[in-house]
Parts: structure tokens; C-alpha cells; sequence
């Protein structure tokens, strides 16, 4: 047996059974590089081997069985490639068959007469007698000495895998042989301390129990431990980055509020600010004075109220001598931005412009030499706000909109703008789970704007069949009548021969009937139109020049209309809560009543009901996000399968977020009583935690 300390780190084609051309394979197929790759290859479901059958016992209609008996006659029947093998079995109640199709030869020369062996396998009722085809069979002796006496873990495996016999059995073999190598050299990852508190099994009976469990009693005890550790290093690494970040990336101290900010705060502010508003503007106030770098997550509801204080969190940075921007991932929700601000600014003698895609180059010169001159005090825009050629006199503070949207090496080219990174301030009108904030955006801290302004009724939600569309666009009448306006939105541009799915093109063509010229007029907006064209149909509708809005989900964020008072989402079961959620919030934001309308087919999958219902039956952003999170888990609502943040092999953030909130306390706990992991008790976890730190997780990378 290897005495080598490092023999988890082994490469995957060293180990027997393996070699150069299986290695490959495993490598590319489920990213099995090394011995400790392979350990952590979990069964995905277990089958139950821990009952015995009587063949007295079968019926038709059971799963796989395993029974006990002896083969007591062989026979070879057929010809050629017809060829089967047919073996009598027995065992103390009745007699059965037992039947291979394929590896004729190999297979009758490994049957033995009279042996006590154990047969698993499907049974099949022919004829009133039962039988199993192409059975495993295992001799009783090897059987009761094996590892997987008790529950056979199943594992992944694909088509490639399959050809070089490393189906779920084969890489259930190689896992064997490899633990009865390194189970000694296994390490134990967490304090005796930590294990006993709350009760977690060692690392080694992980292991072994999550490969080849005793009883399900230890297969649970195994998957809790190694669930703990996984949400453990995880929560770790995003508080000691939190933890570096707050000690090493010093940024410009705000140090004052004055004439700008109290200047809007007295005279210009629109409306009183919520006691959310105002919790959160103080949080902010308070990291930005510390001359540590400012990184806060504002999340906050459709219409809660989120742009103005991040207006009034730039006006700090104004009155302390420092530029601010905004950037935005769509040019209209950076337009809509600038739009909402500019009026703001300039009525408190402040410059502001906007950059975008579109953004002509004579324009952009004079940008780029206003933002160089410290003329400019804030800079509204996308992507384009990331370009070299875009240089800062002094900024102080970025805001990001809707971060998720971009990636992570896009906004740490922001850090870059300044000799020290600026404050960053991100907002998200997209709801998070309280757990799946803690498992991405642990590094960060977290401000909350729950409540909404006053003034905001709520919106009435009706889900709809095409059977009702008649009395729906007469209700849309009645509301035009009464001089407001209407969305209409589509999941498709034009139409789709595999989705039976109302389209825009089709519906502009019915609505322009319904509501005809010159009485009605009817916008279009969609992705496809050139901007300026986009623009000038958006800003008649702002106008009220139109009535009806019919667009793709280009107006999902960053349109506001006060005097829109219905939405009507076509095929509504083609969009993910989310986005139903923030197309809703598009209305709402007058004085009158509002109204969202939810059409769809009548067939609907069991997942799309859910949808519609919980949008008919709750306004409550957070309760949505929980309902889509249970429905399409974390790494699709974030992108976090992509950024490969959330690389979890056992947990899961939603049917585990108990163990998540326990093992991010602990890890809290942990870090206030030793910040640096220096005791000897706390030495295994700086060992995993330096181990994973630089082989897996790029965490300096986050911003």
C-alpha cells in the first residue's frame, strides 16, 4: 500500500483498471483527472440490496429482485448468432430461469452447477414461469465480503463511457479498488470540534458510506456530512474574500454630505423616501466613509425605489469631489436611467451624459474629453462605459444594474478606472432567495429594500385562454376609453414552426384590426429594429401618442409609463417567473388601477400551472424567486452554472438550505475566533480551505 501523503492527487490513469485510453475518456466525459476526482464522483440514486426475494415471492410487476439460490442445469440453444444461454435456477421454494442473449460463450464458461450465488436482476412472468434476462450474478462468498452489500450506488456514465465498459458498474468497480487503496490517506477536513457540534460522521465514513452505504441510516449520516463540507468552504472562501477585501482594497473615503446632496434631499426629491430607502442610503453612507472599498448588493422589488438611491449615493460622491456612472446591460434601460436622472442633476447644477453603443462619435469624443476634464459628474451607459478609451478624472463610485447580466471580467475592468478600485454598488430588481444570496453573493454585503413607495396599488393578475380573448381586448377598450394605455408583449418576432406559439408579427396584425386606425394607434418595438427606429416608437408611447404598446421583451426592464394600466403577456407560459414578474411591474406606477393579464394555450405543463398560479396568487417578488428557484434551480436563475460559482457535487441549495444557513453561521463564528484558521484544532480546515482555495475557486476573481 502507497505511503505517499499526496496520493489523492494521483492522476485518474494510474490506477488500476485504468490506463492512458480509459483515463481520456474519463477525463472528457465527467472531469475525472485525478484519484480525488473519482472519490468525489457521488451515485446520483442507490439500489436497495439489502431485501432478499423467495422465487415463491416474485410477481410481474416488481423492480429488481435479488435472490439466493444454485444454478442446476445449463443449456445452449439456438444457432449462430441466435445463439442463448438458459440456466435453471433454484433455490429452497421453486425453480426459475435464467437467459443471456449476448457474450454466449464468455458467459457459459462462468457459470458453475451447484454454487450458491446471488442473481439480480428484473424478473419477467412468460408463460407462468419467471425469468431474468442477463442477471448479475456474484458467488455468495464474494457477495457477503464486498463493499456494496447493503445499497449499489448508480453513477453517471454516457454513450463513450459505455464502450470502454465504465458503465455505472465498471466505475462502481474501479471506485472499489480505489478506496480499499486510499481509504488511510483520506484526510479529515473539519475540527473535532465542528463534528462534534453537529454531529457529522468522519471524513473516511463519508466516503465510504456514500459509495458503498451499510444501511440508509449511514448513507444519510454520509450525504449530511459531505453536504456540510461542500456549503463549508464554499461559505468560507466568500467570507475570507469578504475578509481581504474590507482589509486590502482601500478605496477613497466619502467622508461628507453636503450641498448636493442636501440640496436634492431638501429640494428635489420626487416623493419621501420609504424607511427601506432610507435604512439602505445609511448603510451606504457608512461603508463609504470608511476608506475601505464600498461592495453592496442592493436587491429591491420592481418600482421599490432602487435608482434613487443610487442618485443619491453618486450626490455623495459629487460632494466629496469624485465622478460616479452608471452602467446598464440593455441601451434602453440605460436610456430610461438617463432619461429619470438627467432632469434631477441639472436642476442641482450637475452634468450628466449618456454612453452607449449607439452613442455617435463626434458625441462620444466630447464625452470621452468632459469625463477626462472633470466637467462630467456622472456617466450613464452599458457595456461601452468599459472601454479603454474611457477615462475617468477621478471616479469614485460605479454603480451596476442588473449585475448578473454581466460577466465577471467585464466588471472588474471597472476596479481599473481609478488608482484605487471605486466604491461598487450593485442593484438587482431580480428577487434572490435568501440562500441563494448567501451561496453567490456571500462576498458581498446585502441591503434590502422591502417595501414599496406609498401610492403603489396593487396589481390585479388573471391568467386567460384564447376562448376569452375577445372579452380581454374589450376590457382593453374600456381602459383606453378611460385614456390609459396598454403593453402587449410576445415571446417571438416572427413564426415558429415548432412552437405553437402566438407570435408579434400576427398579433399586430389582429390588434390593428380590433383597434383600428385613426381611433386606436399601436406601437411596435422589438429586438430587431435599429435603435433610433426602437427610440422613436418607445418615446411616442411615453407621450401618449400611442395607445398600445406591442412589443418582445425588450420592455421587460427600465420602461417607465405611469399611465400604462394593463399588461398582457402573450403565451405566458413561455417565460420564466422572473421575467413574468418584471414585465408586471411595468404597470402599477400611476395613480390608477392596474391590471396583468396572462394568456396561454390550455395545455400546459405541470410546471408552467405553477408559474401562472403563483403569479395570479402572489405580488410578493420574494416569494416568487423561492417558487422559481424550487422550479428551475440556482444555476439557470443566475448563471451560475455558467461562472461555475455553484460547482456543487452532493448539496443543493434548495431541498438543503438548512444546512446552508447552519454551515454559513459556523463558518461566521469560525472566522470572528480565528480570522487566520491558525490553531492546531482548526489546522484540517486551512488545509481543505488552501488546498480548494488555489486548485478550485478563483474568488479573487468576483467583484
Amino acid at each position: 500500500m502507497s505511503k505517499n501523503p499526496h496520493i489523492l492527487d494521483t492522476p485518474i490513469e494510474f490506477l488500476k483498471g485504468v490506463g492512458p485510453l480509459r483515463a481520456a475518456v474519463l477525463q472528457k466525459e465527467l472531469d475525472v483527472f485525478r484519484y480525488r476526482d473519482l472519490l468525489e464522483l457521488y451515485p446520483f440514486r442507490y439500489i436497495d440490496k439489502t431485501q432478499f426475494y423467495k422465487i415463491s415471492e416474485l410477481q410481474a410487476d416488481l423492480a429488481d429482485v435479488q435472490i439466493v439460490g444454485k444454478i442446476i442445469r445449463i443449456k445452449e440453444e439456438g444457432v449462430a448468432r441466435k445463439k442463448r444461454i438458459k440456466a435453471t435456477f433454484q433455490d429452497d421454494t421453486n425453480t426459475m430461469d435464467l437467459v443471456w442473449f449476448k457474450g454466449v460463450s464468455w458467459v457459459k464458461k462462468s457459470l458453475t452447477v451447484g454454487e450458491e450465488i446471488v442473481v439480480f436482476g428484473k424478473p419477467t412472468l412468460y408463460n407462468s414461469t419467471f425469468s431474468i434476462a442477463h442477471p448479475e450474478i456474484e458467488s455468495l462468498e464474494s457477495h457477503k465480503k464486498s463493499l456494496s452489500t447493503a445499497m449499489q450506488g448508480v453513477y453517471p456514465s454516457t454513450e463513450k463511457l459505455g464502450l470502454k465498459s465504465l458503465h455505472s458498474k465498471g466505475i462502481s468497480k474501479l471506485i472499489s479498488g480505489l478506496l480499499e487503496q486510499v481509504i488511510p490517506f483520506i484526510p479529515e477536513t473539519l475540527s473535532v470540534v465542528i463534528r462534534d457540534e453537529y454531529k457529522l460522521i468522519s471524513k473516511r465514513e463519508a466516503i465510504l458510506n456514500v459509495h458503498f452505504p451499510k444501511s440508509e441510516n449511514l448513507l444519510a449520516h454520509a450525504h449530511r456530512r459531505l453536504k456540510f463540507e461542500e456549503f463549508f468552504f464554499l461559505q468560507l472562501a466568500m467570507l475570507k474574500l469578504k475578509q481581504h477585501k474590507k482589509e486590502t482594497n482601500l478605496s477613497f473615503p466619502f467622508s461628507r454630505v453636503g450641498t448636493y446632496f442636501n440640496t436634492f434631499y431638501n429640494e428635489q426629491l420626487p416623493f419621501e423616501l420609504t424607511d427601506a430607502q432610507k435604512r439602505v442610503l445609511k448603510e451606504i453612507r457608512l461603508d463609504v466613509a470608511t476608506g475601505k472599498q464600498m461592495n453592496r448588493l442592493v436587491q429591491g422589488d420592481v418600482g421599490s425605489g432602487k435608482t434613487i438611491v443610487a442618485l443619491m449615493a453618486m450626490l455623495i460622491a459629487k460632494d466629496n469631489n469624485f465622478q460616479a456612472c452608471l452602467m446598464a446591460p440593455t441601451e434602453i434601460l440605460a436610456s430610461q436611467h438617463y432619461q429619470g436622472l438627467n432632469k434631477m442633476v441639472k436642476a442641482i447644477g450637475m452634468n450628466m451624459a449618456l454612453l452607449t453603443g449607439s452613442t455617435k462619435a463626434p458625441r462620444r469624443r466630447e464625452i470621452h474629453a468632459a469625463l477626462e476634464s472633470g466637467e462630467l459628474d456622472i456617466l450613464v451607459g452599458t457595456h461601452a462605459l468599459l472601454e479603454d478609451k474611457v477615462k475617468y478624472q477621478n471616479l469614485g463610485l460605479a454603480v451596476i444594474d442588473e449585475q448578473h447580466r454581466f460577466g465577471v471580467s467585464q466588471r472588474s475592468k471597472m476596479w481599473k478606472k481609478n488608482s484605487r478600485p471605486p466604491h461598487i454598488l450593485v442593484m438587482t430588481a431580480t428577487p434572490i432567495p435568501r440562500t441563494l444570496a448567501m451561496a453567490v453573493y456571500g462576498d458581498l454585503d446585502i441591503s434590502l429594500i422591502d417595501e414599496l413607495p406609498p401610492g403603489r396599488k396593487p396589481i390585479t393578475t388573471f391568467h386567460k385562454t384564447d376562448k376569452n380573448r375577445l372579452s380581454m381586448f374589450h376590457f382593453l377598450k374600456n381602459e383606453i376609453q378611460q385614456g390609459r394605455q396598454v403593453y402587449i408583449v410576445y415571446p417571438l418576432i416572427e413564426d415558429s414552426k415548432t412552437l405553437d406559439y402566438k407570435d408579434l408579427m400576427d398579433g399586430y396584425e389582429s390588434i390593428s384590426r380590433y383597434f383600428p386606425k385613426p381611433q386606436f394607434q399601436v406601437s411596435v418595438v422589438h429586438g430587431r429594429m435599429k435603435a433610433e427606429d426602437k427610440e422613436a416608437e418607445m418615446a411616442r408611447f411615453v407621450k401618449g401618442e400611442t395607445h398600445i404598446m406591442v412589443a418582445t421583451t425588450v420592455i421587460e426592464v427600465g420602461v417607465n409609463v405611469p399611465n400604462a394600466s394593463v399588461m398582457v403577456i402573450e403565451s405566458a407560459e413561455r417565460f420564466g417567473l422572473s421575467q413574468l414578474h418584471q414585465l408586471r411591474g411595468r404597470v402599477g406606477r400611476g395613480a390608477e388601477k392596474s391590471y396583468c393579464i396572462l394568456m396561454s394555450g390550455h395545455k400546459l405543463s405541470v410546471d408552467a400551472k405553477t408559474r401562472l398560479k403563483t403569479m395570479v396568487q402572489t405580488q410578493n417578488g420574494f416569494e416568487i424567486a423561492d417558487v422559481d428557484l424550487k422550479l428551475r434551480g440556482p444555476g439557470d436563475i443566475m448563471g451560475t452554472r455558467q461562472s461555475g460559482l455553484l460547482n456543487l457535487k452532493l448539496a443543493d441549495i434548495t431541498k438543503d438550505s438548512k444546512i446552508l444557513s447552519y454551515a454559513r453561521q459556523i463558518a461566521i463564528e469560525l472566522l470572528e475566533q480565528d480570522p487566520e484558521l491558525g490553531s492546531d484544532e482548526n489546522r484540517p480546515i486551512y488545509k481543505e480551505y488552501m488546498r480548494a482555495h488555489h486548485t478550485k475557486m478563483k474568488w479573487s476573481t468576483i467583484s
